[in-house]
């Protein structure tokens, strides 16, 4: 059995002195019943990890023996996800999965036909909560670089903000859209050379139920974005997210 997994932020990760903070501590004693001398493995999100040993401490503040640790490399790809925001608990889903096929960056959108609307402290307290899913997906997946979940942006003000993309590509159910894996074989070509020339840092965008509005779709393109088809079959935008993570992630991150 996997020894458990538990998140301490960058900030706090000093091999000198490694602690779980309360809620982890909270989860490591009152959920699983660990105690004085159980082992486990602790990451920070940006590549670290250690096996540790829990050491006798207050009930609230768990500190850490380190008996090895190690640097995991980053992924052969940047891939951000820029997905528009889905009505009820599917963006917990989408965030739970994209991390889990190796997104580097999630980019919640309010496009025009998301229906969910945000003041700003909803806003912060939906990224917040989305960031543990996140932390809770890489725990369990063994995942030790965490995707960063950005506030929540209309994608006007996303592109405004000029972010810079080797690749960008936009899921689209317009006429003319390539296959994902056309535009990818486009890029790079076949063989050796393919992997030499492969993109660095890829955004996928994935509309809400009903697609990106024209103005929103023309406003991509111009940025950049190629449009995409995912297909003859129209899918929900969750799993449209999946299909994207995995297409890129297959194609991106192989050896």
């Amino acid at each position: 059995m996997a020894a458990p997994r538990f998140y301490i932020q960058p900030a706090n990760w000093n091999l000198d002195h490694l602690a779980l903070d309360a809620d982890e501590a909270h989860h490591c004693t009152d959920v699983l019943r660990m105690k004085a001398g159980d082992r486990a493995t602790v990451f920070d999100g940006r590549g670290h990890e250690a096996t540790v040993e829990i050491t006798p401490s207050a009930k609230d503040r768990i500190t850490l023996k380190v008996l090895q640790h190690a640097k995991t490399a980053p992924l052969g790809s940047h891939i951000a996800l820029g997905q528009a925001m889905p009505k009820g608990k599917n963006m917990d889903l989408i965030i739970e999965k994209a991390t889990e096929l190796g997104a580097a960056e999630i980019v919640p959108l309010l496009s025009d036909r998301t229906v969910v609307r945000l003041g700003a402290d909803e806003a912060k307290e939906k990224r917040e909560k989305w960031q543990r899913v996140a932390i809770e997906a890489c725990k369990q997946c063994g995942q030790n670089w965490l995707p960063d979940v950005t506030l929540p942006v209309a994608p006007k003000a996303f592109f405004d903000s000029r972010p810079k993309f080797d690749l960008l590509l936009i899921a689209s159910l317009q006429p003319g859209a390539k296959h994902l894996k056309e535009v990818l074989h486009e890029i790079a070509g076949e063989g050796a050379l393919a992997r030499m020339k492969r993109p660095r840092r890829v955004l996928v965008l994935v509309g809400p139920e009903g697609d990106f509005t024209p103005a929103e779709i023309s406003l991509a393109i111009g940025a950049g974005c190629r449009p995409i088809t995912l297909g003859p079959i129209i899918l929900r935008t969750e799993t449209a997210a999946i299909y994207c993570m995995s297409v890129l992630s297959h194609e991106l991150h192989a050896p």
